[in-house]
């Protein structure tokens, strides 16, 4: 698990990543070497996701439910954790308080 909890010599995208009508938003960070993360804040509701790079989701607080690809069961989160989604796929969240996240791209 990574729950890094600062980011050190990062560039800040200064615009926002804005999805569902402003209920999920992130901004993008680029760290020293290069490699690309998103922090971001979902407020409760429900959303659908796809991805293109393979992702580790690191939730640091806030309860959610999430619908891995290819699961049949929900991921109930209540605490920090991480999980992970593979490339070109979907994933749903049910989100039940406001949660942040960090979002890490994977090669």
């Amino acid at each position: 698990m990574s729950q890094e909890l600062e980011f050190q010599n990062v560039s800040v995208a200064r615009e926002a990543n804005v999805y569902f009508d402003g209920k999920v938003t992130s901004r993008t960070i680029v760290l020293a070497d290069g490699s690309q993360k998103t922090l971001g804040v979902m407020l409760p509701g429900e959303y659908e996701f796809g991805t293109q790079a393979a992702e580790e989701m690191d939730i640091s607080s806030g309860e959610l439910d999430v619908l891995l690809p290819g699961a049949d069961d929900w991921l109930s989160i209540r605490q920090a954790h991480v999980f992970h989604v593979p490339a070109e796929a979907s994933f749903k969240v049910r989100v039940l308080s406001i949660t942040h996240y960090c979002c890490t791209y994977l090669s």
